[in-house]
């Protein structure tokens, strides 16, 4: 087959669509190495993320906007890349975020699957700025619509799709996302020190990653902290946002600056040992898509609490803790539960080491593949 993918996150994109994009593209050149892979995107650029996607799959073959369509990349994305997938007799176009070609079933007669990531547009509309949301809400829409199969992340994600786009159930499948491996390789006792020295990190401390933005919810985390014993910090790492700014506020208003640590710009090869270090592990995000951190700090592990009301119960498995998105007694009442008793730890880290199986590498890229052959039969 003819596998072709939207590869602009893949390029461009070095958090959470790229390493989706990089992570789907990599495991089938590796499983399914027989097939032609093809990415089209708007224009290439030179990174560390995707210079390790082509070193991986040296049969990748790369296309990028050429002529007049290279000064308008967005457009090609939209547009122009219909008749190349033609020219280049694709037989499935895979649209890795969200999206396909909004010309799609002019290209010949390639199938097409969509991922679908969340709909948290829709669900938390305050969040996202008004063109925003109309965008998104007409190529998600049209995309699902468009598309031969879709690709939820979670069981949540599915349920919304047909809840805000009334998609039929039998055209979606479930394919759970995976996390880099480099999340469950063992990690130096230097390379932890190292880390350490670098960030200036405590001795014990509970770890949260991800963008620090309301929806996240990292603030239930600090507030948490006034009942958590003083000897335990908190450590919150990912891109600053204002929420950050009132996250610091209140750290300043509750005396808690020396003990919340916000930690930007921190390097990727640097993460696993940072979970690795940590105590716990606090997702409380109001809502997720899927929530990959889960399935890092499990790979790490590290004990994790989460938040429920999405899909996060679906990302940590019934051995993690879950507590109320607003429960901040509970997060600290749990939270402490956890460090007081290490037998517990002990238990929760090896059921979820063993939870994290199912998001093998090797299983997603069989999933992808048998969609693909049963779209072409």
């Amino acid at each position: 087959m003819k596998i072709g993918f939207d590869g602009k996150r893949a390029v461009q994109n070095f958090t959470g669509l790229g390493n989706y994009s990089r992570y789907v593209i990599t495991n089938l050149c590796r499983f399914f190495p027989d097939n032609e892979y093809w990415l089209y995107a708007p224009k290439r650029r030179q990174s560390r993320p995707f210079d390790l996607l082509l070193r991986d799959c040296p049969q990748l073959r790369q296309v990028y906007a050429s002529g007049w369509w290279s000064r308008a990349g967005a457009a090609w994305r939209s547009w122009g890349i219909t008749r190349q997938l033609d020219t280049d007799r694709i037989d499935i176009f895979h649209g890795l975020s969200n999206e396909l070609p909004l010309n799609i079933r002019k290209a010949g007669n390639l199938k097409c699957v969509v991922t679908i990531h969340d709909l948290i547009f829709l669900r938390y509309p305050q969040c996202y700025a008004p063109i925003d949301r109309t965008i998104y809400a007409y190529k998600f829409r049209k995309a699902c619509e468009e598309a031969d199969a879709i690709i939820a992340v979670s069981e949540c994600t599915k349920r919304d799709i047909i809840r805000y786009f009334s998609i039929p159930e039998e055209k979606i499948q479930v394919i759970y996302q995976g996390c880099s491996p480099v999340f469950s390789y063992p990690v130096s006792e230097e390379k932890k020190q190292e880390v350490r020295r670098k960030y200036a990190l405590p001795e014990r401390y509970i770890l949260n990653v991800g963008s620090i933005e309301e929806r996240k919810n990292a603030l239930l985390l600090v507030q948490a902290m006034q009942e958590i014993p003083q000897e335990i910090h908190a450590v919150l790492v990912g891109r600053p946002t204002p929420y950050s700014q009132k996250i610091a506020d209140y750290c300043r208003e509750k005396g808690l600056e020396k003990r919340v640590h916000l930690l930007h710009g921190v390097s990727f090869d640097d993460l696993p040992a940072l979970y690795r270090l940590a105590k716990l592990f606090v997702y409380p995000s109001r809502f997720e898509g899927f929530g990959i951190p889960i399935i890092e700090a499990l790979h790490a592990g590290v004990p994790v609490i989460a938040a429920t009301g999405s899909c996060l119960e679906e990302a940590g498995g019934e051995n993690s803790c879950y507590i109320h998105p607003d429960d901040v007694e509970g997060l600290a009442q749990t939270a402490c539960s956890l460090l007081q008793t290490p037998e517990t730890c002990e238990r929760m880290i090896r059921q979820g080491k063993e939870y994290v199986q199912r998001f093998s590498e090797k299983k997603q890229a069989c999933q992808l593949m048998n969609l693909y052959r049963a779209l072409m039969k």
